[in-house]
């Protein structure tokens, strides 16, 4: 048995050592490199293709496009109503007498104070529209620095797909995280921090619930040029649009461009299972079914809290509930299952 321990002795010296790449880290694709290469060092990018069909992301694209449509409009009559307003406080201020004219000596205290409250709202509510709400269609249609390109750009250049690939940008905590893919870095102290907001960015259940354009929160925005990129390189079979199938890729000092193995860091059996479970559910729903699968989850969950755990005879005679459940609905269980899953339960 000794000459069997040695070995794992020097590989775990080996996995110590300062200038290991650390699991789950691993070099990013080398396929993928016109693509990662053009992406800022400074932050963490996670890809993910979206399958949902393309009528459904032009609705959802709508709403944003309606509101600053909204706004746009409402700038512009605000802008027709007050410009001569301005234009009149201007002309009396190089002294050149109008309406808007006043002399204090004229007024009660009363008077003036009304005037000067009326005056200092007006003022305040237009430079609030103009700080913190144009940017928002400004930002929708022409983007930024700060946004790396806009919504509107990506899709006058992407269209509507029924597969889609979606880049997320992490926003300013990456700045606190430093180099967490070093043995022995700077960031190996923040790596709790980094797991969790990529653990919870990842879940197939937040992947299979959200669509791509509303994956944005305080934590991750969208990045529109790297999405446009991405699509044009595989629309020009730089590489396959598979290979951006849920990856995280982030620069480190040491080792240059990485990405993670989804497999080291979740379970994949269980992650497996939960895409079908999803797959399920969604080919329910568009047969007008999905009762029956929240009923599956019901008979499932409360069977399984039962005294005596879910044993195997349990698991049969379950199995058998639910497949009398589904056939009462006018579904064969097993036969969509196999139709969209590919294979038994």
């Amino acid at each position: 048995m000794a000459p069997t321990k040695k070995p794992k002795a020097r590989s775990s010296t080996k996995d110590a050592s300062p200038t290991a790449l650390p699991k789950p880290f691993q070099p990013a694709p080398a396929s993928l490199a016109p693509f990662y290469t053009s992406l800022s060092k400074k932050h963490i990018y996670i890809a993910h293709i979206d399958p949902r069909p393309a009528a459904f992301k032009r609705k959802i694209f709508v709403v944003p496009s309606a509101m600053n449509i909204l706004i746009t409009l409402l700038f512009i009559w605000r802008a027709w109503y007050i410009m001569p307003y301005y234009l009149e406080l201007l002309a009396s201020t190089l002294g050149y007498p109008n309406a808007t004219t006043l002399r204090a000596a004229d007024l009660s205290y009363g008077e003036l104070l009304r005037v000067v409250l009326r005056r200092g709202l007006t003022f305040l509510l237009d430079f609030v529209l103009v700080v913190f709400v144009w940017p928002w269609p400004a930002e929708f249609v022409i983007g930024g620095t700060a946004t790396h390109g806009s919504p509107v750009g990506w899709r006058w250049a992407v269209g509507f797909r029924e597969r889609e690939v979606y880049v997320r940008r992490s926003r300013k905590w990456d700045q606190e995280i430093g180099d967490v893919a070093s043995a022995a870095g700077e960031g190996t102290g923040n790596r709790a921090e980094f797991w969790e907001r990529i653990r919870t960015a990842t879940t197939p259940m937040l992947l299979q619930q959200k669509t791509g354009y509303l994956l944005m929160d305080a934590f991750w925005d969208l990045d529109w040029n790297a999405m446009v990129l991405a699509t044009k390189l595989a629309d020009d079979k730089i590489f396959e649009l598979d290979e951006l199938e849920t990856i995280v890729l982030l620069h480190s000092k040491q080792h240059g461009w990485v990405c993670i193995d989804q497999s080291e860091t979740v379970n994949a059996n269980e992650d497996e299972r939960r895409k079908q479970v999803f797959a399920f559910r969604d080919a329910l729903a568009s047969m007008g079914k999905e009762d029956l699968f929240f009923r599956w989850i019901e008979i499932v969950q409360f069977e399984t809290s039962q005294p005596g755990g879910f044993s195997g005879e349990k698991q049969v005679a379950v199995a058998e509930q639910i497949r009398e459940l589904f056939k009462a609905g006018g579904v064969d269980f097993d036969k969509v299952w196999g139709e969209v899953i590919g294979g038994p339960i």
